[in-house]
């Protein structure tokens, strides 16, 4: 498995070794052992999957302590633009957010700590997306940041996309005050 590194702290994305012959594909998309001697020693609680239409926005999610959650997401069918935004009030890159493109094509496995707000864009009918997290959900420890937030200024390629309720009534940024 490849090892990318990202512009912030924390973040890693994964390339995994796909061998593929005429009758398909296999890859390891989780190996405890591999991520332990990349410094990840993670426990997950729950995994979670979603499938979504093209357009559909989820997020920006997250839990604040002691809820918290990291997440190995990874895209089995389709397309999404991943997007997380940086909690930690102590990093140098508080505020700051990060995206990519993960895909069935790409197999990229992507590693979001605690700490970070995450969403993603549908790109494609049909996206699922599949996320493995450090805690079990909490409702009363989760929130939600605004999608379109000028304070983040994050790039989502769509002015209208389909949101949740929940989604419609993130916080704004400079009414937030993190935990992390």
């Amino acid at each position: 498995m490849k090892i990318i590194t990202t512009p912030i702290d924390g973040l890693v994305v994964f390339e995994p070794s796909v061998f593929a012959d005429g009758r398909g594909y296999f890859f390891e998309s989780w190996n405890k052992s591999f991520f332990n001697s990349c410094g990840l020693d993670i426990n997950f609680d729950q995994d979670n999957q979603s499938s979504s239409k093209k357009n559909v926005l989820r997020g920006l999610h997250f839990q604040n302590p002691p809820y918290e959650q990291g997440k190995l997401v990874r895209v089995v069918h389709g397309s999404v633009l991943d997007v997380v935004v940086d909690l930690r009030k102590k990093s140098s890159t508080y505020g700051k957010n990060f995206t990519i493109k993960l895909s069935s094509l790409n197999k990229k496995i992507f590693w979001i700590p605690p700490g970070f707000a995450h969403g993603f864009l549908s790109l494609e009918d049909d996206t699922i997306f599949c996320y493995k997290c450090t805690g079990s959900y909490n409702k009363n420890a989760e929130c939600t940041l605004l999608w379109n937030d000028p304070i983040l200024d994050i790039d989502w390629g769509i002015n209208n996309p389909i949101l949740s309720t929940k989604d419609l009534q993130g916080v704004s940024f400079k009414d937030f005050s993190t935990q992390f």
